[in-house]
């Protein structure tokens, strides 16, 4: 690869210090997003795993078969608009969506082999989970 190539895209950092060397000491390193990825994929596994069957527990089962009394519109109201429970509500939903993201983007690549759109996917995959985000805070902050 040309210095010129280097310079123009960037690259990862080197693994070994003789790599290191035999790159021009002002190419920018880039650092991966892999590990900022991954631990949005398992973060969102464990709150999809901990949290989603607690609510499913109470909306599905507690509150309509009359195991707990249903609380009113008002008082769900009151919880939803305090701070800490917008920002439980907003990791609630803004996490998993990232793991959907990982899961989904690695489907696509080893399960339908397409590696070759390595780029588009992950770009689409969080993408949407960005824009889904963004979708959650508007709505949870306009409540």
């Amino acid at each position: 690869m040309r210095e010129a190539d280097v310079r123009a895209v960037g690259v990862d950092r080197p693994r070994s210090s003789r790599v290191a060397a035999r790159l021009p000491r002002d190419v920018p390193a880039r650092r991966p997003w892999a590990p900022l990825l991954w631990a949005l994929f398992s973060a969102g596994g464990t709150i999809a795993a901990l949290l989603y069957p607690v609510h499913l527990l109470f909306t599905s089962f507690a509150f309509p078969l009359g195991w707990l009394p249903l609380p009113g519109h008002d008082a769900l109201l009151g919880l939803a608009r305090h701070p800490i429970s917008r920002v439980y509500l907003l990791i609630l939903i803004a996490v998993p969506l990232f793991h959907w993201a990982h899961r989904f983007r690695y489907t696509l690549y080893d399960g339908l082999q397409l590696k070759h759109l390595a780029q588009p996917i992950a770009a689409l995959c969080y993408g949407a989970a960005v824009v889904g985000t963004v979708l959650a805070a508007y709505t949870i902050w306009r409540l």
